[in-house]
């Protein structure tokens, strides 16, 4: 049997980087592997000594990528991480700066160049026939991604989900011996979802391709992966076993995460002062909105009204507007001063600042997550959503550590407060986020996939907290999900956006 990737023995060098034991690991042809575990227990680390990220000790990563003919592990191993990228930028306001203002980005790269330059790479060697079985796997990638409409458009303007079929289109299109996604799910609709499985099935049946999956969420593993690599805390490498196998012996379910205790510590943690705004019966107004980039129309005649102390889900195809949709409400996006748009009582353009209207609400997102890129202390980031969203990082003042403190240990990241950033595995960082998007006990809680990258457990408890908090007097929530099952209790309307419409 062709064994493509075997570890024996696996110690890596810097002890920082070392799992529990030495890791022995067998991956053979025809197996598909996913990677499971709980957020932190080292999933990355385990995919960073596979492509020798993380040099070992004694015996290196052995390689067998036949049928392929390139000799090099980064050839033939293509990894998309759960930190897709707009661009490369040291610039944490990157986000904020760019995204919303088209005028400021002419020089931002284009799909179609992008995808075209891959192509060129991939096919400049290729025989008629490659190329046409190349030819093929583009024209699917590009159906089931509708990428046709997405070939004009600059890349930091993509929305969470359009990145992702980008990135998963571009590594494809390489044509690697094996390819590494985490959580290649995240962030797609629901019938992207199903179209993506289906996809992988057909390539690990019909292509030597091998995939591995590191994944979060694992009550839905799809039913082409074989294989299960089991990652426990401290970074516990366990056995190789069977898909079946696996939900057999790993049978999760996590009920009342959050203590009564510290139920009732959310529910009476004091307020902040609100009085400005507590005889509003209106927090979104938009009147017939259309937002349009160049000839594209993102947004067109959208009428909402969100009620102070509603709880909305807001759901919808990829590219539908959702981020833009937020983007307004958080006052982010200057095309808000040319709709007709009332927001806490203020009507965009009549002399009120970004500020007055920040300063009410709590935000995270999956463009937020990859706005922090500077390695600090996460109890910084955490202190930072106590002032405003100019402030990506700062020093957290003696008197917000007590607040800082509160909401890190109900997230149960108290212990990593001192943990620099990028540090942290993904999904505690995404933690830490959700943390700084609560710390201002905010009057409008802005959850853009709240859930996105956390394990089972982790999503469970973040499920709970929200539920706490939204029993707070007159919180009013506005939650994007693809899921259905991570709706809280608490959701009292939805919004479904469709594409041009």
């Amino acid at each position: 049997m062709q064994k493509v990737i075997e570890i024996v023995n696996g110690v890596a060098r810097h002890p920082l980087y070392r799992m529990k034991e030495a890791v022995n690991i067998e991956m053979n042809d025809g197996e598909q592997i996913a990677i499971v575990g709980p957020n932190g227990a080292g999933k990355s680390m385990l995919v960073d000594i596979i492509t020798a990220k993380h040099p070992l000790l004694l015996n290196e990563p052995h390689y067998d990528f036949a049928p392929s003919l390139a000799k090099l592990a980064s050839d033939n191993i293509k990894y998309i991480t759960f930190r897709d990228s707009y661009g490369d930028t040291a610039d944490g306001n990157y986000y904020y700066q760019q995204r919303w203002n088209q005028h400021d980005i002419d020089e931002a790269p284009i799909v179609q160049d992008i995808l075209n330059e891959v192509w060129n790479i991939t096919t400049r060697d290729n025989t008629p026939e490659q190329i046409a079985q190349k030819e093929q796997l583009r024209d699917q990638l590009y159906s089931m991604f509708h990428l046709d409409i997405l070939l004009d458009k600059q890349i930091i303007l993509l929305s969470s989900g359009e990145l992702r079929k980008f990135q998963l289109t571009k590594t494809l299109l390489t044509n690697p011996r094996v390819v590494i996604m985490d959580n290649p799910f995240i962030g797609l609709d629901a019938q992207t979802r199903e179209q993506l499985t289906e996809l992988l099935t057909n390539l690990a049946a019909n292509v030597k391709i091998m995939f591995i999956l590191v994944l979060s969420k694992t009550d839905n593993i799809p039913p082409f992966i074989t294989h299960v690599i089991p990652v426990e805390p401290g970074r516990d490498v366990r056995e190789k076993i069977s898909r079946d196998e696996y939900y057999a012996t790993y049978n999760q379910k996590f009920e009342n995460l959050l203590s009564d205790e510290k139920k009732e510590a959310i529910k009476n943690y004091p307020y902040k002062d609100s009085t400005s705004i507590a005889h509003l019966d209106e927090v979104v107004n938009f009147n017939n909105v259309c937002i349009k980039y160049g000839e594209r129309t993102i947004l067109k005649d959208l009428n909402w009204v969100v009620k102070r102390g509603e709880k909305w889900a807001l759901s919808g195809e990829n590219g539908a507007g959702k981020s833009t949709l937020l983007s307004l409400v958080c006052a982010d996006n200057p095309q808000s001063y040319a709709c007709n748009i009332t927001l806490f009582g203020h009507k965009r353009g009549t002399g009120e600042s970004i500020w007055d209207i920040k300063k009410y609400i709590g935000y995270v997102s999956p463009e937020m997550h990859r706005a922090y890129l500077k390695d600090v202390p996460a109890i910084e980031i955490v202190a930072s959503g106590m002032s405003d969203f100019s402030s990506l990082y700062r020093k957290p003042k003696a008197e917000d550590l007590p607040t800082c403190d509160f909401w890190m240990d109900i997230f149960g990241i108290k212990h990593l407060k001192d943990t620099t950033f990028l540090k942290l595995s993904s999904g505690e960082q995404r933690l830490v986020l959700l943390a700084r998007a609560f710390v201002r006990d905010p009057e409008l809680l802005i959850l853009d996939e709240p859930l996105h990258g956390l394990d089972m457990r982790n999503r469970r408890l973040v499920k709970e907290i929200i539920n706490e908090f939204c029993k707070r007097s007159d919180k009013t929530m506005i939650m994007v999900t693809h899921y259905k099952s991570e709706y809280p209790e608490c959701i009292t309307n939805e919004i479904f956006l469709r594409k041009n419409r």
